[in-house]
C-alpha cells in the first residue's frame, strides 16, 4: 500500500526557512510526477512539482524562495522554503501520480495526510 508521509512542518517568523519532507512508502513505480500542493485533494493548486522527465514546475507566488528536490533512493521528496511569508501558511501535502503530472490535478493518485506551517508577520 502507497503512503506519502510528511514532515518538517512548523512555526517560523516571515522571512524564516522551512523544510519540508516527503517520504513514499511501499512506492511501486520508477516514473511518477511528485510534487507539493495547497488544498488538496478538493482543490489543489500546485506549489511545486517534478514530473517524469525531472521537469521542475513552481508556482509563481514561490519562484525564487522555495525550491523542490527528490533523493529517488531514499524515495523521499523535499521543499526548501526560503523567505517565508504570512500568506504561505496552512496545508502543504505531498501528492504523486503515475506517469506525468495530471491536468486535472484533482485526478492525482495518492495524496499525503498533509502538514502544517504557519507563519508569524
Amino acid at each position: 500500500q502507497v503512503r506519502l508521509v510528511e514532515s518538517g512542518g512548523g512555526s517560523v517568523e516571515a522571512g524564516g526557512s522551512l523544510r519540508l519532507s516527503c517520504e513514499a512508502f511501499g512506492y511501486p513505480y520508477t516514473s511518477y510526477c511528485i510534487g507539493w500542493f495547497r488544498h488538496a485533494p478538493n482543490e489543489p493548486e500546485r506549489v511545486a512539482s517534478i514530473d517524469t522527465d525531472d521537469v521542475i514546475v513552481y508556482a509563481d507566488s514561490v519562484k525564487g524562495r522555495f525550491t523542490i528536490s527528490r533523493d529517488k533512493a531514499k524515495h523521499t521528496l523535499y521543499l526548501q522554503m526560503d523567505k517565508l511569508k504570512p500568506e504561505d501558511s496552512g496545508m502543504f501535502y505531498c501528492g504523486s501520480h503515475r506517469g506525468n503530472c495530471p491536468l486535472r490535478l484533482t485526478t492525482m493518485d495518492y495524496w499525503g495526510k498533509g502538514i502544517l506551517v504557519t507563519i508569524s508577520s
